[in-house]
């Protein structure tokens, strides 16, 4: 019975969209012209009669209605990589083109949200198909239509305003700003302009232009392949602030710069990413989960509305946009989630604020490539992924930087990129990670043996690498410690000499090491443990600031510089490491000492001095 109901609807269908008649329907009066699919292969949908659309356009495919993107054009026939499920579409079905680009919605209600990888809200998505999946064919705004948000004024009537000028601000969260900004390409008097509570759709200000006056609500639509316009772009100098020791010591980043996480599966990229989301010194942090597991974007939800921000005393969520596509998604989804995510992190940064977007990870955006590009039948390169992995790759990270946006009042605004790469195995020769190196400055690379040792987070010093390091260093003399980027050299040598000195241990052992060479070791295990492993669950080791940082690493190399001076004054090895039993467990224990604290590391200081000083009275020199 059910497979005749099937034939019924499969013939009516048939009859609905002939192959040998191209279909027209008509819309304000004017005849469209409607595309026949002829093929459907997993996520992609090839249609013919689709001669008045263009690359990039977006479709509705099928009698559903699904969403779908053109991205190849051959005479009349036109590739579509659809973003919903497409079993159980068919050939002769119809495909309409919008005539349009795909874009994001950008006005007050982006923060604190979730959509998805083509900016569908999630929660109001499950409150439309009453499902926990998504639902193929659910038509849904990207932002709330009903909500009032109340306007400010900034700009006066009469002013003269160009595009990327302040007319003025909602305020959308408790720490967010919401500025509204002239749109690009537009120029003029400002007529009218009104405070009040409005909706997004309402006419809020009025500008004569060159071709009259028009009316502006408080939405700007921009397409997600093509950047945000700015006016110039600068150099990155000021380092951001992580509170993780290990990259804002050794291997820092600036606002503006972009950084590749690469690790084996178990060595911490999805918490790294977690924690520079959380305690970044940022204005937005952007985070996009592409095609990773769902309980990642779980944890998110649930520990994010819980912490709070120390720069703002606000909930980190306050400051947080999220765009999930996980592994269950649909897989093309996943290919316009990081273009989404970027075009957001720019509308913030044109209103001049420093803005933060994690990637987690761009090894699964580049998988959705190359299976795409596997359909399209495209002559592969490395590893199936497409030739042109690098080119795409390098276009997502050169949207990051410093820039001085468009707009009268010299405004500046930055984005930070953060990706994570999953390289399979652990094998950074790969051709995802190899072409985010070329592009990214920071290189923060995972190490699978420190995991499985439970160092976290397992950053390999000896491998990373910052690119950004003299201009960090420059900046740190002068605005936190004078000596900061003399004590970092100091330390990374130390960790350095102790990898070159671990072979002869392995062969010959400890013992045979000279004195001084033993205390280099000694050194260096105090580095490695005490100061760049860091607890991301304990409530006071998860962030450190960069005063705390400072005194950390100079209580650890005060402790060598004593005891290098006691040996000189004729004291031993074992002696100073049994005359300093207690003060190495105070030293250790310093990284749980509370930012409210920190006068605690003069006491520890003074103690290093006091039991050394004791050690060299009692010590060799006195009983020779």
């Amino acid at each position: 019975m059910e497979n005749q109901e099937f034939k019924k609807m499969l013939k009516k269908r048939l009859d609905k969209t002939s192959y040998n008649q191209p279909i027209h329907e008509t819309k304000g009066g004017t005849s469209v012209k409607i595309g026949r699919i002829v093929k459907v292969s997993g996520p992609l949908v090839t249609a013919e009669g689709m001669e008045d659309a263009n690359i990039q356009d977006i479709c509705r495919v099928g009698h559903l209605g699904l969403i779908g993107e053109i991205i190849e054009m051959r005479k009349d026939i036109a590739s579509i990589q659809v973003y919903e499920e497409t079993s159980g579409i068919g050939p002769g079905e119809p495909v309409e083109t919008t005539g349009e680009a795909l874009s994001v919605e950008l006005a007050p209600g982006i923060v604190s949200q979730m959509f998805d990888g083509i900016q569908r809200p999630l929660n109001k998505f499950k409150e439309v198909s009453q499902s926990d999946f998504l639902v193929r064919g659910t038509n849904v705004d990207a932002l709330d239509r009903e909500k009032e948000w109340e306007f400010i004024p900034t700009a006066s009537v009469g002013q003269e305003v160009e595009a990327g000028d302040i007319i003025g601000y909602v305020q959308e969260t408790k720490v967010v700003q919401h500025k509204i900004m002239v749109p690009y390409g537009v120029k003029g008097k400002l007529v009218k302009v009104e405070a009040g509570n409005f909706k997004i759709e309402d006419t809020v200000y009025q500008i004569e232009t060159e071709s009259g006056v028009r009316d502006f609500n408080l939405i700007q639509r921009w397409p997600v392949r093509r950047g945000r316009p700015y006016k110039v772009k600068k150099n990155t100098e000021v380092p951001m602030l992580t509170g993780q020791r290990v990259i804002d010591t050794f291997f820092p980043v600036t606002k503006g710069g972009a950084a590749a996480v690469p690790g084996p599966f178990g060595a911490g990229k999805t918490v790294v990413q977690h924690q520079i989301a959380k305690w970044a010194d940022v204005d937005i942090v952007v985070y996009v989960g592409c095609g990773e597991r769902g309980n990642e974007m779980t944890d998110v939800l649930n520990e994010f509305p819980e912490l709070i921000d120390p720069t703002t005393g606000e909930s980190i969520m306050e400051r947080t946009i999220l765009i999930a596509n996980t592994s269950n998604m649909p897989v093309a989804a996943r290919e316009a989630s990081i273009y989404t995510g970027i075009t957001i992190a720019e509308y913030f940064r044109d209103m001049g604020y420093n803005v933060a977007i994690m990637a987690d990870s761009t090894s699964r955006w580049a998988e959705a490539l190359r299976e795409m590009s596997g359909r399209l039948e495209e002559m592969p390169g490395d590893e199936g992924y497409p030739a042109y992995l690098g080119s795409r790759i390098a276009e997502y990270y050169e949207r990051a930087g410093r820039v001085e946006t468009l707009g009268s009042d010299g405004r500046e605004g930055t984005i930070t990129a953060i990706g994570a790469v999953s390289p399979p195995g652990g094998d950074t020769s790969e051709p995802v990670t190899q072409n985010t190196l070329r592009v990214a400055k920071v290189f923060w690379g995972l190490d699978a043996t420190l995991a499985q040792k439970r160092h976290f987070p397992s950053m390999n010093w000896l491998t990373s690498y910052s690119l950004y390091d003299p201009e960090v260093g420059k900046y740190m003399d002068e605005n936190v410690h004078a000596n900061w980027s003399e004590f970092v050299q100091h330390a990374m040598n130390t960790l350095q000499e102790e990898a070159s000195l671990e072979e002869i241990v392995r062969l010959v052992g400890l013992e045979s090491l000279s004195e001084r060479d033993r205390l280099t070791m000694m050194t260096a295990k105090m580095l490695r443990e005490d100061f760049l492993q860091q607890n991301a669950f304990d409530d006071v080791d998860t962030f450190s600031s960069r005063e705390k940082q400072y005194r950390m690493l100079e209580l650890i190399l005060t402790f060598e510089k004593e005891a290098r001076r006691a040996m000189k004054l004729g004291s031993y090895y074992a002696e100073i490491i049994d005359g300093t039993e207690d003060v190495r467990d105070r030293i250790a224990r310093s990284k749980y000492i509370p930012e409210s604290e920190i006068a605690r590391f003069d006491e520890i200081r003074e103690q290093i001095k006091t039991d050394i000083e004791k050690t060299i009275q009692h010590g060799g020199m006195t009983h020779a």
